[in-house]
């Protein structure tokens, strides 16, 4: 697939060996005094390799190579096994949350109504918990910074576990017109709320789509909703 993934010039390598420790998926290794990547499949392509090289040796390229093998990198990771949060300070009840580590498929998934937030919006939003969270099952992402295959795995999600509905919330910046674009395409009842950089709401849309909403969704009445919801 097309992705980015690192590169590293081996002429400019002075086999200090700085990349290999920042490298936490185990994708570049010392050989022969210089700097490899050894394994493409295990390398994200964000890069935290590049600003530890002091001779300037990585860069980012886009270019086609092996999908990025998440489940390898990430089975011996103990934040990445899938739990259910019975009680916490907040509404969350699964774990992991960032699409990079969530399964693709978990009996917390499955029919669930599925929030899928951009990762800034829980902190430009202080009551998200309370207005957005709750009763759903969440996943996060970066349109901007996160793969490609991220938001094919959000596809596969709601395909593989039966999701009743999902709603998306966005930030008002254009990279996060693609949270919206997943919510509209996923054929499954669906709304998008964007919010503007101090939290406030700027704008709301549903759409529905051939299956009708639960009854969960069609029992909500305005003063279940955040007050600033604009009416739709």
């Amino acid at each position: 697939m097309m992705r980015d993934i690192v590169r590293i010039d081996r002429d400019k390598c002075d086999g200090c060996g700085a990349c290999a420790k920042a490298c936490s998926e185990g994708a570049i290794e010392l050989i022969d005094g210089k700097a490899v990547l050894v394994r493409e499949d295990c390398c994200d392509g964000l890069g935290a390799c590049l600003p530890v090289c002091p001779a300037g040796a990585i860069a980012i390229e886009k270019r086609e190579t092996p999908a990025f093998q998440d489940q390898i990198v990430m089975a011996g990771c103990p934040g990445t096994r899938p739990a259910e949060i019975k009680s916490g300070a907040g509404e969350l009840t699964n774990w992991p949350v960032k699409i990079r580590l969530a399964p693709v498929s978990s009996p917390y998934f499955r029919n669930c109504d599925l929030l899928l937030a951009a990762d800034c919006s829980a902190f430009a939003r202080g009551s998200f918990h309370e207005d957005f969270i709750k009763g759903k099952k969440v996943l996060i992402g970066c349109p901007k910074l996160d793969p490609e295959d991220c938001w094919d795995k959000v596809k596969e999600i709601i395909r593989n576990n039966g999701v009743g509905s999902i709603t998306a919330v966005r930030m008002e910046v254009p990279c996060c017109s693609l949270l919206e674009k997943i919510a509209e395409d996923c054929g499954i009842p669906a709304e998008t709320i964007t919010l503007r950089t101090d939290g406030s709401v700027l704008k709301k849309r549903e759409w529905w789509t051939g299956r009708d909403l639960n009854a969960r969704l069609l029992a909500c009445k305005a003063s279940d909703l955040p007050a600033d919801l604009p009416a739709h």
